[in-house]
């Protein structure tokens, strides 16, 4: 499509209108796909995290990193780093998830790293130190072969299948896991 037949929204702002799969990743026009996530939806921090949750449970990390990326830009200043942390864990989740480990490592230890400075105050019940914990260990496991030490244990490529790593963001909620 060129440039002057862009998908547009209704303030007439640039929006790309094709479908989408579980990851993100555009389909054809006529495709079916996933539903996308509304933007600029502004949600309690508590619905924030139920709603990211409940879409990494679904396999769908790039869905959740949009959730947080709307609390990271509607919520205040003082938590901008968390949900920006949080947001760039699901991105490196769903990179992993689509084969780009190298960029999905970078992403989840990026993230990490955000959230650090929340590691002990555990804000809004979202258990900081275990999501650091997490994103560490799986950005060592997806980082491609051929590193010093990277990717250990894994034959071929390096890769595993990401999405369906899904962490616990609520501390004392992981029944079964």
């Amino acid at each position: 499509m060129d440039a002057s037949r862009r998908d547009r929204d209704e303030e007439g702002r640039a929006r790309n209108a094709r479908p989408r799969d579980g990851l993100g990743r555009p389909l054809p026009y006529g495709t079916p796909g996933v539903e996308r996530q509304p933007e600029g939806v502004v949600r309690s921090p508590g619905e924030t995290v139920r709603e990211a949750q409940r879409l990494l449970d679904a396999g769908m990390p790039f869905h959740a990193h949009e959730v947080f990326e709307d609390a990271w830009k509607s919520g205040p200043d003082a938590e901008r780093e968390l949900w920006r942390g949080l947001a760039q864990m699901a991105v490196g989740l769903t990179h992993a998830a689509r084969g780009n480990t190298a960029g999905g490592a970078r992403l989840l230890r990026r993230g990490a790293a955000a959230v650090e400075g929340f590691r002990k105050s555990d804000p809004h019940g979202i258990g900081v130190a275990g999501l650091i914990g997490w994103a560490t260990e799986l950005a060592g496991r997806v980082e491609p072969v051929g590193r010093e030490g990277a990717g250990a244990g894994h034959e071929g490529s390096g890769l595993v299948d990401a999405a369906a790593e899904a962490p616990w963001l609520l501390r004392g909620d992981q029944p079964g896991r």
